[in-house]
């Protein structure tokens, strides 16, 4: 019986090869390829020297053991986090579903029937017009020879599904990780903000009563003394305003760690007491390896062409062993003797012959598929290149900036200064005291949106250059997918860019 068998397999093969030939799948091809690192204006890797990857945990650079407590909390209780992890779990089950598919399958069932038989049928006596009761225990058993790679391309589309979704959780990771420490500097900016609006009016306050001295003595008009009264309802308005946008702020901090009442809480830093990270101009050109978006892309690059694999092996005849065994028989009580014995075993073959196009259309809608999986790891990597260009040009903008400004508070604060002491000697008049103060003011404030601007252009830095991810999070097989349009994937993720100030201003 096996080498009945083993002809009839035989035999389905020798058939199918002739028959194949009805499914037509030709003239569907992929129209999309995978950028190459030249075509990015990227040097090679040994063209720059290697630059310092970015840590997991980048955030305790900053020193601030209270934003490093934030992160954490955020990390352990956000549920766009908790989501992502949903995500992959599913798309681990999914590649279960995939693996099983490649096993022989085996079933058993056990039938109990009471049954009135037709008395003018086709059924013989004694059964005709008889009630009997009929019985069937059964094994079943099938297995689908995977000579076309079907189930082995359902594979590795499920196991590229599950690596981006892997990937698309460390970005979460790195997303929720940023923003916490974005949060926490317009936290810190607020609160600086404040403290200058509090020294501005009380700065007033002291001005009014030199004003109302002056006017005592007979030097200054009730001009002069309005002047300097309307200054005082402004800079409440400033301190209201900022307070508000302060308790939004702290809202939003509590919505990122899951924990409102901790974010109320949390006593607001000093910009000034911030580390600041220096980051070398040579950035990674890595990011197809260490952005973890990116590598998302890439596997849904990979998981789509395996679509399409997939997708042609629908053209080919689909061969089967199915085998069962068990008992059957007419009246219960003879269900489990001998003579009820039965079993089978054969091959099973299925050819599309015609199919008005079904499998055209949905090898088209595949390929299609892939052309947007690349078109969409194009675009990422494009995104990326200029997002760390962007943030490399405003971190060297921002240091000019400081150094300006500085400079320009000097001369204000300067100017200030003699603006009121000419004033206290006569020499000059209030509306030089009040142009003077509006220059510091404005100063000051720049200074803190400036010191505020520098952490979060870092931190967007760090998010840019992948947040401390790496390609070995992702759990890989030995087997290494087939790649499509192309090997740049991987092999352009190993070379270095230098992102200086002329790069950045293209």
């Amino acid at each position: 019986m096996a080498a009945v068998a083993s002809a009839s397999v035989v035999a389905a093969g020798l058939i199918a090869g002739g028959l194949v030939g009805c499914a037509d799948m030709s003239g569907i091809q992929s129209q999309s390829s995978l950028r190459e690192a030249s075509s990015l204006g990227l040097p090679t890797a040994s063209a720059t020297p290697t630059a310092q990857p970015v840590a997991a945990d980048w955030w305790r650079d900053f020193g601030d053991e209270q934003l490093n407590g934030l992160v954490t909390q955020a990390l352990q209780n956000s549920p766009s986090l908790k989501l992502a992890q949903t995500r992959l779990a599913r798309a681990q089950a999914v590649t279960e579903v995939a693996d099983a598919a490649k096993m022989p399958q085996l079933s058993g069932g056990i039938d109990l029937t009471r049954q009135k038989y037709t008395a003018n049928g086709a059924v013989p006596a004694p059964l005709a017009g008889s009630i009997r009761e009929s019985g069937t225990v059964q094994l079943s058993g099938s297995w689908e020879l995977d000579f076309f790679g079907k189930y082995s391309a359902a594979l590795e589309s499920a196991l590229g599904s599950v690596r981006a979704a892997q990937a698309d959780t460390e970005a979460a990771r790195v997303l929720l990780a940023s923003n916490v420490a974005r949060s926490y500097f317009q936290i810190a900016r607020l609160n600086d903000q404040l403290g200058v609006a509090r020294r501005t009016l009380a700065q007033r306050q002291e001005t009014l009563g030199l004003v109302k001295d002056r006017v005592n003595a007979g030097l200054d008009t009730q001009l002069e003394l309005r002047q300097s009264e309307g200054g005082l309802p402004e800079a409440r308005l400033q301190i209201e305003t900022l307070q508000e946008q302060l308790t939004l702020a702290r809202n939003a901090m509590g919505a990122l760690v899951g924990q409102p009442n901790v974010a109320l809480a949390l006593t607001p830093p000093a910009l000034s007491a911030m580390k600041t990270v220096a980051r070398s101009e040579n950035i990674p050109a890595d990011l197809l390896g260490r952005r973890a978006d990116i590598a998302a892309a890439r596997w849904r690059v990979e998981a789509a062409s395996k679509d399409v694999v997939n997708a042609k092996t629908q053209f080919y005849p689909n061969i089967n062993l199915v085998a069962f065994a068990g008992f059957s028989s007419i009246g219960l009580s003879r269900l489990l003797d001998a003579g009820s014995q039965q079993w089978g075993v054969g091959p099973a073959l299925r050819l599309p012959i015609f199919d008005a196009g079904r499998l055209r259309a949905n090898l088209r809608g595949k390929t299609a598929d892939l052309d947007g999986a690349v078109e969409s790891y194009n675009a990422a990597v494009l995104d990326a290149v200029r997002d760390v260009a962007d943030q490399v040009a405003s971190s060297q903008a921002i240091t000019r900036q400081q150094t300006e400004q500085r400079a320009a508070q000097t001369s204000a604060e300067g100017a200030y200064d003699i603006a009121v002491q000419r004033y206290r000697a006569g020499l000059g008049n209030y509306l030089n005291v009040l142009t003077a103060e509006t220059s510091v003011l404005n100063q000051r404030r720049l200074a803190v949106d400036l010191a505020a601007r520098a952490l979060d252009t870092q931190v967007a830095l760090m998010r840019a250059l992948g947040g401390g991810y790496t390609p070995e999070a992702t759990t890989a097989r030995q087997d290494a997918p087939e790649k499509v349009a192309g090997s740049a994937g991987t092999a352009r993720a190993t070379s270095l860019f230098s992102l200086n100030s002329g790069m950045a201003s293209q």
